[in-house]
């Protein structure tokens, strides 16, 4: 008879998550069982598959106030860095993909985002706002340097004078240096570098297919020659396994030059627990325990606590001694002024809508 139990799932070189969990708006739900013939040596590497989606509109809105804009575009769903860690994995589930290995590998790149864009900043009552580049997925994740959507999307937000946020952990971004200084000329862009880990190994299995932490460095530090504002997000800090890190990540980055900082608490929402859990039992199982019961005291008990004001920092005797870590050093290093914020403000006066095709004198 067939055991209800199967071999523990194993990495994947180059990928993030170790197995596929269930889509949980699918309607049925496949078991595996170890039926003897279950094979343990480590599966061959998965290789990326790229589709297209035709875009019915660019803008995604939000009203979350836990969050410093209120709309983004996603050039892509999915997203190949392969972040174990990563809050979009759940949303991939609404394309009858998985948040696991599918998220990495069965990637979606959107077409038309500047024709449905043109549309949308056209409305009668479009109020310019900074839009960030992306909420979801990275943009600069590797397909965008076939894809170029990212690239694309800089340069019509250039032509039509409109601020643009970007958050990205890809050293990719350097090739639209010379977008990224055209718009920082006319204060229409900040960049914020994702810095989880200075440490290469751990950073091979968290993030496998994102830049180092030396080439994170590298752009802040070429951003920031190139008169970028540009700032750091300590993000995710992981109880028990980097918050060990904060101030030497916050030190390091100030010396690339970067001018803010943030800093967020892991989040595991829906699959994503399952996910990391099965990653921490992988890659570090003599810390899993800790980390999760550490997790656990920044969230109410739970994996994961969704409410707003707790979602991104959490709670707990743990969670506030981030939070004044946090402070002191970037008091000590020189972050957040007042002046380094001051210089990251955005115009939104100088937004001009775009020429629709067809428009008279365009």
């Amino acid at each position: 008879m067939a055991s209800s139990t199967r071999a523990a799932p194993l990495p994947r070189k180059g990928r993030g998550a170790t197995f596929d969990p269930h889509n949980r708006f699918a309607s049925t739900l496949s078991v595996e069982e170890d039926d003897g013939w279950w094979q343990h040596e480590a599966p061959a590497s998965l290789t990326t598959e790229v589709r297209e989606e035709r875009a019915r509109s660019a803008l995604a809105w939000n009203t979350s106030p836990d969050l410093p804009f209120d709309r983004s575009i996603n050039p892509y769903r999915g997203c190949e860095h392969g972040c174990i860690y990563c809050y979009a994995r759940p949303s991939h589930a609404y394309w009858d993909l998985s948040p696991g290995l599918d998220f990495e590998t069965k990637l979606i790149a959107r077409s038309g985002l500047v024709e449905r864009l043109t549309e949308e900043l056209c409305r009668p009552g479009y109020v310019c706002r900074p839009i960030n580049l992306a909420g979801n997925t990275d943009v600069y994740q590797p397909i965008e340097a076939s894809q170029r959507r990212t690239r694309e999307l800089l340069t019509f937000l250039l032509e039509c004078r409109h601020p643009v946020t970007l958050v990205t952990k890809g050293a990719l971004i350097l090739r639209d240096l010379d977008l990224l200084t055209a718009l920082a000329e006319r204060r229409l862009v900040r960049v914020m570098v994702s810095l989880t880990s200075l440490d290469a190994d751990l950073k091979r299995t968290l993030e496998p297919r994102a830049a180092s932490p030396a080439a994170r460095l590298r752009v802040i530090r070429s951003l920031s020659g190139a008169g970028v504002p540009v700032g750091t997000l300590v993000a995710p800090m992981i109880p028990g396994l980097t918050d060990h890190e904060l101030e030497r990540l916050l030190a390091a980055a100030a010396d690339a030059g970067a001018a803010t900082a943030g800093w967020m608490l892991l989040r595991l929402p829906h699959e994503v627990a399952p996910l990391f859990k099965a990653w921490l039992e992988t890659h570090y199982p003599e810390r899993a325990g800790k980390v999760m019961s550490l997790i656990h005291q920044c969230r109410d008990g739970k994996d994961y606590d969704p409410r707003f004001g707790h979602r991104m920092r959490g709670e707990g005797v743990f969670a506030d001694l981030l939070e004044q870590r946090f402070r002191a050093a970037c008091r000590r290093l020189g972050l957040n002024t007042s002046k380094a914020e001051a210089a990251m403000r955005l115009d939104t006066q100088a937004f001009r809508p775009p020429h629709r095709q067809g428009d008279l004198f365009a």
